[in-house]
């Protein structure tokens, strides 16, 4: 039978994509309000959709964007797929080959083909692999051979501000023996992967405070405090010259690497040149003394997301501005207290502060360090399907992101998390030119047709 069903989705791979250009064209920006309208339609489109595949499905109403929940109420055992709708702004829009929410597929000159579209990658083209797939399961055999709920969020790009409750108020409904993530991405383009850790999130936003208003640089240049001044001279000082953070307190909670998995790591093949070279540089910027898939699977970062302050339109002003503004954020690992950090920062910052300013601070939410499980029957079954699938095991490894949901799940649902994804590198996630290789969406849907196969075996 699944030999039937891979069948059906190689033939019907262009209906597939079609399917997959009607979602991206959803301008589905979560963080923006003025987007809330598309939000809702595309939760609207993706509720239809499962309708339209036997599942009882809907857009459930929560303080922010709406969560899309589906039953199919199959035989097998119960999974939980996980997926977001909502993507990140555009901005800026000027670096954008083309238009951010009009896909299309664009041709390389070296063949290879990819889909152009913001969300393509993150992670509008992920869940419509599993979608897609279970369309062809439905499509050959009438249903699924497993039991399977779709939740999918509006807000992931924007804190999951409405997640958390939700999960804790349907508790009940939606937890099922494990969740299935594909927000992740591959080893490489032709090489699955399954993520088993993933680096917890502080987000911290802090203004200076100096002058009552905006002053002409001229009448009191010198004399005035500059909060530009005092704020990069705070930030500069949170990282050592050795790429260490300063902040007392930060590496509480941090463990050393154990010996084998570092040599496990130095056994793949892994080329930092290449990984650096890809985005124009050369030289690894952060600890001394540790490899760059240390640096960014296994040890915990300080980082400086935006900052702002004064006259920042075209021509010029001479101004000292009034206030500053920067956007951090924290990636953590091990047992770093997120709460924790966020306080050292603060503490951190309002030790520096000369007379005459002042600190203001905005938390953008917080998730801890998570390491998952990998007793239990699932993951070789999904490890045998992948390897099915691409002709080579999955490389077991870890992701320098966050994806809070993984520890929503395991707290609240209690529930361990297989994360499966296809994306790559140069995804551009989050930045213009967004793209998803056509070969990691047919191989993705191909993927979970398997998995749902192995599932259920």
């Amino acid at each position: 039978m699944l030999d039937a069903v891979l069948k059906s989705i190689d033939e019907n791979f262009d209906a597939s994509l079609e399917k997959l250009f009607e979602l991206l064209r959803f301008d589905s920006i979560s963080t923006d309000p003025a987007y809330r309208a598309s939000c809702r339609k595309a939760a609207d489109w993706l509720a239809a959709e499962l309708s339209g595949l036997g599942f009882t499905a809907s857009a459930r109403e929560t303080a922010g964007h709406p969560i899309v929940v589906g039953h199919n109420q199959g035989a097998g055992p119960h999974v939980l797929f996980y997926g977001h709708y909502d993507v990140q702004p555009v901005d800026p829009i000027e670096l954008w080959e083309t238009l951010p929410f009009e896909p299309r597929i664009v041709t390389q000159p070296d063949g290879r083909k990819w889909i152009a579209a913001r969300g393509a990658g993150d992670d509008k083209g992920q869940l419509m692999t599993f979608v897609e797939a279970v369309r062809a399961w439905t499509k050959v055999t009438g249903r699924v051979p497993i039991n399977v709920t779709i939740l999918l969020e509006g807000e992931e790009e924007s804190g999951s501000g409405s997640l958390k409750p939700f999960l804790e108020a349907n508790k009940a409904e939606l937890t099922a023996e494990v969740a299935l993530v594909c927000d992740t991405g591959m080893w490489d383009r032709t090489c699955p992967a399954i993520t088993t850790s993933l680096r917890g999130l502080a987000g911290e936003e802090v203004t200076i405070h100096a002058a009552s208003r905006d002053l002409h640089s001229g009448m009191y240049g010198g004399a005035a405090r500059n909060p530009i001044h005092v704020l990069a001279a705070i930030l500069s000082e949170m990282r050592d010259a050795d790429g260490r953070v300063t902040i007392p307190g930060f590496y509480d909670g941090v463990a050393e690497v154990p010996q084998a998995i570092r040599e496990q790591w130095a056994g793949l093949d892994f080329s930092e040149k290449t990984f650096l070279g890809d985005v124009g540089l050369s030289v690894p910027a952060g600890e001394k003394g540790r490899s760059v898939l240390e640096q960014i699977w296994a040890r915990p970062t300080a980082e400086v997301n935006g900052i702002f302050g004064g006259y920042t339109q075209a021509g010029f002003k001479t101004v000292i501005p009034a206030t500053a503004t920067a956007k951090v954020s924290f990636r953590l690992v091990g047992d770093q207290d997120p709460q924790a950090v966020s306080r050292a920062f603060r503490a951190f910052v309002e030790a520096r502060l000369p007379a005459d300013c002042t600190a203001t601070f905005t938390s953008h939410g917080s998730s801890p360090a998570q390491s998952l499980r990998l007793d239990g029957p699932w993951l070789p079954r999904v490890e045998r399907a992948l390897a099915d699938e691409w002709g080579k095991p999955p490389v077991l490894m870890g992701a320098g992101g966050s994806i809070p949901v993984v520890g929503d799940f395991s707290r609240i649902l209690s529930m361990n998390s297989l994360m499966v994804g296809f994306g790559l590198d140069d995804d551009r996630i989050h930045s213009p030119n967004e793209k998803y290789d056509l070969t990691s969406y047919r191989g993705g849907i191909r993927s979970w047709a398997r998995i749902i196969a192995a599932l259920a075996a």
